[in-house]
């Protein structure tokens, strides 16, 4: 059987299977010592999602000769990119949903057999082992869709890594309350207030009006956002909380 593998109709299969235990020993070994070769290969690899370019123009107020007025804005162009044939191959393959370490190791898995299953049935009906080259054909053929398959597979049971963090524009709307100080226009105050995940989140906060003061204890409801500071109203709705 060894030698049946070494031979060099077989030597692609041979050499698939052996990267494929050299990368599982790898990336244990890495692991181990505490660098994962996976992320370090997933980082490298382009973004798939495709990017839009919109440029807003000043002078537009009629769109279609519908008498429609948009004011002084409007859209000169919208540029959607889309992925190339690269991005598309790597998103049907499952990478970005899968670690890309796990499906070159189902690929070289299933290439190695798959040519040592078809040498091996040539040979028994034939007597000799087809090119290499040759053999080669049906592997991919078998290996590639194999990869979608394996990588679909393990997509639903890989755990999704969900980010709370938020931008500080989505705090508009929400109510905060004055923690310390006492806020007047042009003199922020500190305000506590929970965002959508429950996180709580500290933030300079001062009066719409110049008249207005809020005092600790107040609740204000955030309605612009000034650069690192937001303008508040006072919150004289008891509906409107973050609870």
């Amino acid at each position: 059987m060894f030698e049946f593998v070494l031979e060099a109709g077989n030597r692609p299969f041979a050499i698939a299977l052996g990267l494929m235990l050299g990368i599982a020993v790898l990336e244990g070994t890495m692991t181990l010592l505490g660098a994962g070769l996976s992320d370090a290969i997933d980082s490298m690899l382009p973004d798939l999602d495709g990017d839009a370019d919109v440029d807003i123009g000043p002078d537009i107020s009629d769109v279609n000769g519908s008498g429609a007025d948009f004011g002084d804005a409007s859209i000169d162009h919208v540029e959607v990119g889309s992925p190339n044939a690269l991005s598309r191959l790597l998103g049907w393959l499952c990478v970005g949903k899968v670690p890309v370490l796990i499906l070159l190791v189902a690929f070289l898995t299933m290439f190695g057999l798959t040519g040592l299953i078809v040498q091996s049935m040539v040979q028994g009906f034939l007597g000799f082992l087809l090119p290499s080259s040759l053999a080669s054909i049906p592997a991919v053929i078998v290996a590639v869709p194999s990869v979608r398959f394996i990588g679909n597979g393990l997509s639903k049971l890989i755990p999704k890594d969900e980010s709370t963090a938020v931008a500080s524009d989505t705090f508009i709307g929400r109510v905060a309350t004055i923690t310390i100080g006492t806020a007047r226009k042009g003199e922020p105050a500190e305000a506590k207030l929970t965002d959508r995940h429950g996180q709580t989140h500290y933030v300079m906060v001062e009066p719409d009006s110049a008249g207005e003061t809020f005092e600790t204890g107040t609740d204000v409801l955030l309605i612009e956002q000034d650069g690192p500071r937001f303008v508040a109203v006072r919150n004289t709705n008891a509906a409107l909380t973050d609870n």
